[in-house]
């Protein structure tokens, strides 16, 4: 199979003994984002306009923030990021600021005589718009979307070397399949990038090769229960021991497990 700069993580994480090859190539994607995040992101003024806007997730704030690579790279994005959010606020707030005054000076018979002819109330207009923002915000986070983007490109450059390449493809059959959320990326990348007939193909291999594997772990997750009887206190784990976090892994996709 003849190497291009996209199809080398594909290969490689196909390469490796995995329950998801998809799983390594976003760890990997994630490790950079968080790298660049800290790094050459900081002087470049599209991604500090962008970081300022969206800010991080919780989990990507605190993977961030654990590196302690760059403190003062940190400290500066979220600065930035607060003063962007502040002022957001303040200029939402500050459209109704003067309404909202004046219906806190309302009576209970006033505000409920309002209420049954149907009036808007304007407290209630910037409590929606506010929470609609802040709900956004929390959904929203840089090193997610950067993960995101190139995700959906290794996911179709998997399609196109399943049939393109003779031997890609005997790599994606003899894999252990993938995770449930990779599996539904690849499904959703069928749908929109195969012909039905190609589709039909995909799915005759995928489907089973995953069914197949699944089961596997969903055996070495019983077998890993079973253990614990007494009876089965001097017996064979087999391959069961880390069943627990290999199975939180084929369902989830990538988890921080301690193991």
């Amino acid at each position: 199979m003849k190497e291009r700069i996209y199809t080398i993580p594909i290969t490689e994480a196909f390469s490796q003994d995995s329950e998801c090859p998809l799983c390594i190539c976003e760890r990997k994607l994630e490790n950079d984002a968080l790298e660049f995040a800290l790094g050459p992101s900081l002087m470049e003024p599209d991604s500090r306009i962008e970081t300022n806007r969206t800010g991080f997730c919780a989990t990507h704030f605190a993977k961030l923030y654990n590196m302690q690579k760059n403190r003062l790279g940190l400290g500066l994005i979220i600065e930035t990021h607060l003063a962007e959010q502040e002022a957001v606020i303040e200029k939402m707030y500050g459209k109704y600021a003067g309404l909202i005054d004046e219906e806190s000076r309302k009576g209970l018979l006033e505000t409920a005589s309002e209420k049954l002819t149907g009036k808007a109330s304007a407290t209630a207009k910037f409590a929606e718009e506010l929470a609609v923002h802040l709900e956004s915000l929390e959904k929203s986070c840089a090193v997610c979307t950067r993960i995101e983007n190139n995700m959906h490109r290794f996911v179709d450059t998997v399609l196109y070397l399943f049939f393109r390449e003779p031997d890609f493809r005997q790599k994606f059959e003899s894999s252990k399949g993938f995770c449930l959320k990779h599996m539904k990326a690849l499904i959703r990348a069928s749908q929109k990038g195969l012909s039905r007939s190609r589709q039909a193909e995909f799915f005759k291999v995928l489907l089973p090769l995953q069914i197949s594997n699944l089961k596997r772990v969903q055996e070495d997750v019983s077998h890993f229960t079973e253990m614990f009887d007494y009876k089965n206190q001097n017996g064979d784990w087999k391959n069961s021991r880390d069943a627990v976090p290999r199975s939180i892994e084929k369902i989830c996709g990538p988890c921080d497990l301690q193991r």
